[in-house]
């Protein structure tokens, strides 16, 4: 195999890159809980991208209303979320009572990142970008030519991270694990304010769609690096219950694609469902993601491309 290709695939099976949007799994190879198993299955049971809200919400009211008791501050879409990933009502009113306590810091600083970010009607990312944790250190290697959220016309975001354009050793060589960690989860909690709102405004549950370009991979990843996402990731469905759609691994090189049956089963269940492995020659013949968010007709080629080839 390829030099390329062997480091793609490490890429792939480590915790850093696929972990930093997936489920966490059982580690120590045990059964899991009825819990756990309702989480990883819950993707499985019903269509939720694009589905409308009040549907959903009808399907889904005892449970959706009786969070309120757990979780007053809440709003009605983010317990609806919370309901479609778990299920029944004990779960999830475990897991929202988890969710409101924690990182109180971090959602309070993406509220009014947000709020400065629409001030004008549109969208502006730099009171975002600021305000990110620790962004006076981190924002030097996370910058918009590596990783950028963009939207579909339907409403839908779309999270395209290039993992070869992060120097992800030098970034932990100046970033604790910690700080790492909260940087991701800030992402997160503005992805999740932006999906909510919209879900609300159109009566259609928006999703983030995750967009992981393998090409130009070079390198194993930092093992530092690798324990933040993978920190990060362990918190994602519970903080952000029914928040991911798909999963799509692009520009695989050319020696890996032939394993790609090998390289599904890698992954968590509940991302299985939703893993796409394809390539994007749109995003290929990028040199860096920046003319994703400056050039619209760049960015309507992309959004067409990822749209064809989501799941059916």
């Amino acid at each position: 195999m390829k030099s390329y290709a062997a480091v793609a695939l490490l890429w792939l099976t480590s915790s850093s890159l696929t972990a930093a949007f997936a489920p966490p799994v059982k580690k120590n190879g045990a059964l899991p809980t009825r819990s756990e198993a309702t989480l990883l299955h819950a993707a499985v049971k019903e269509k939720i991208m694009g589905a409308k809200t009040a549907g959903l919400l009808l399907n889904h009211r005892f449970v959706t209303d009786s969070l309120s008791e757990v979780a007053p501050g809440m709003s009605e879409t983010e317990r609806l979320r919370f309901a479609l990933q778990f299920g029944e009502r004990r779960e999830a009113a475990r897991a929202a009572r988890k969710a409101a306590g924690p990182g109180r810091a971090i959602v309070e600083s993406a509220a009014e990142a947000v709020a400065k970010a629409t001030e004008g009607g549109g969208w502006d990312n730099a009171p975002v970008y600021a305000a990110a944790p620790h962004a006076d250190v981190i924002n030097r290697y996370i910058t918009p030519k590596s990783v950028l959220t963009m939207s579909t016309d339907e409403g839908d975001l779309i999270y395209v991270i290039r993992a070869s354009a992060i120097d992800d050793k030098a970034l932990m060589d100046r970033a604790s694990v910690d700080q790492v960690v909260d940087y991701f989860l800030y992402a997160k909690e503005v992805h999740s304010i932006v999906a909510n709102r919209r879900s609300e405004r159109t009566g259609r549950l928006s999703n983030v769609i995750f967009a992981n370009d393998i090409s130009g991979v070079r390198k194993a990843p930092d093992r530092r690096f690798s324990k933040a996402l993978t920190s990060s990731s362990d918190q994602y469905e519970n903080l952000y219950p029914a928040l991911a759609g798909p999963t799509m691994i692009l520009n695989l090189p050319f020696v890996l694609q032939a394993f790609v049956g090998l390289l599904k089963p890698l992954f968590p269940k509940s991302v299985q469902e939703r893993l796409v492995f394809t390539r994007a020659p749109v995003l290929a013949g990028l040199k860096e993601l920046t003319p994703l968010s400056n050039n619209m007709n760049t960015k309507a080629k992309f959004v067409r491309e990822v749209k064809g080839l989501l799941p059916k």
